[in-house]
């Protein structure tokens, strides 16, 4: 008997609905599953993107303490440059590109000083949420001269008795009277160069009393009878700022009769200018300073036979140089005050070339960047050099004693501020 059509249809709705079930339950758990799936992808990638973001905070806060470093180095009035002020800190907002990230960086003036920046970067695929870092850091004016002996490039010691060592002309126990004193000296006559270089430092049979260092992968050479008693390393990376001119304009100095000498140019306190060089031979031809005095020669320096600059007791001097060379013969700088402070000698970029041969010990500074500084002579007192000098290269040649005073270390003349500490918060 043949089953009826009624019966068939049933039969085929019967097969379709148990079709469609595990169809539909296949489908939700496919569907569910891609669900899941792009739900994973999603959070990977916001995650991914967060991850990136938090990233990108770090270089974003430091563009901020580099704007607070140059504007401490660079202003003496804080509320400038979009710097506000709120008491004694001063703030900035600096944005980056358009609205993807930007940095809030603050100034505690002082010595040290504080500066705190923290950075904001938005995240991915969002247009309000950022994420953000936050770092303190902690800089110092450094002085010039924290050191000895200091080179951008080379240091030659190629005499035979050379020696460096320090003393502190403001420790009695360290000093006489704030002056140099053999028996009471120390081991930071510091010699450092920033050079690269094989043998960046030859310290030949010189004898140093305290640490040498050169640019990271130089290296220092030791002669067989020369030593070095503190330690030698390849860490030295520092700033030599150049030299600007002290004033665009001041009198010329003139001559004149002190207690029954006279002198080619008396200086008392006060800027002084002599444009073009100063040339002092002879035994009539001399400088006497007597007050606090700034100097700008704008040509070449050249002392020989029995010339001299004199600084009296009570007086200082700052001389600024802007020729190609200068020599500092016959009896030199005769410093009567005794404290290297008290004479300052600063080569402008232009002036390439500095010798000492005096026939006087050499008592003062020399910070010349740009300049080959030569130091010969000596041998004739332990007094050769005390001080402190900064330079392009430096050599030196014969029997010298250079003694540092460790005190100019807190001299008013900085490279400017740098970085001390770090810490994130």
């Amino acid at each position: 008997m043949k089953p009826s059509k009624r019966t068939r249809s049933l039969s085929r709705q019967r097969n379709a609905g148990g079709t469609l079930v595990p169809t539909l339950l296949i489908t939700s758990t496919l569907g569910f599953t891609l669900a899941s799936y792009m739900s994973l992808v999603q959070q990977g990638t916001t995650a991914t993107g967060r991850s990136q973001a938090w990233n990108l905070t770090i270089p974003v806060l430091e563009g901020g303490i580099e704007e607070a470093l140059t504007h401490l180095n660079s202003n003496t009035s804080m509320a400038t440059d979009g710097w506000t002020s709120s008491g004694s800190v001063y703030t900035k907002q600096i944005q980056l590109g358009s609205s993807e990230a930007y940095c809030v960086t603050s100034i505690t003036p002082g010595n040290p000083a504080t500066i705190e920046s923290q950075g904001f970067v938005r995240i991915p695929l969002s247009t309000s949420n950022y994420v953000s870092r936050r770092v303190r850091v902690t800089a110092s004016r450094e002085g010039l001269f924290v050191k000895g002996l200091v080179a951008k490039g080379q240091i030659d010691l190629k005499g035979n008795n050379i020696m460096v060592d320090s003393f502190d002309s403001a420790s009695p126990s360290h000093s006489t009277g704030g002056v140099y004193d053999p028996a009471k000296k120390k081991q930071n006559g510091d010699v450092a160069t920033n050079s690269q270089l094989i043998n960046s430092l030859s310290v030949g049979n010189a004898d140093i009393y305290g640490d040498v260092s050169t640019g990271p992968g130089g290296s220092v050479s030791i002669g067989a009878q020369g030593f070095v008693t503190g330690t030698v390393s390849d860490d030295m990376n520092v700033s030599f700022p150049d030299v600007s001119g002290p004033f665009a304009s001041a009198s010329a100095p003139s001559s004149g009769t002190v207690g029954g000498t006279s002198y080619t140019y008396v200086l008392s306190s006060g800027n002084w200018k002599i444009n073009g060089n100063l040339g002092l031979s002879g035994n009539s031809q001399r400088i006497l300073v007597t007050g606090d005095a700034v100097l700008h020669v704008t040509g070449t320096v050249s002392l020989s036979g029995n010339a001299y600059i004199q600084i009296d007791p009570s007086a200082s001097l700052k001389l600024y140089v802007s020729g190609a060379s200068t020599s500092l013969g016959g009896n030199g700088v005769m410093n009567s005050t005794q404290k290297a402070e008290d004479f300052q000698y600063f080569g402008l970029p232009t002036n390439t070339s500095v010798s000492f041969s005096g026939n006087a010990a050499f008592t003062g500074v020399i910070y010349a960047p740009s300049a080959s500084l030569n130091l010969g002579g000596g041998g004739s007192t332990t007094y050769d050099f005390v001080g402190a000098a900064i330079a392009n290269t430096i050599t030196m040649n014969g029997h010298f004693n250079f003694h540092y005073d460790e005190d100019l270390a807190n001299l008013d003349s900085s490279r400017g501020y740098s970085i001390v500490s770090w810490n994130e918060f």
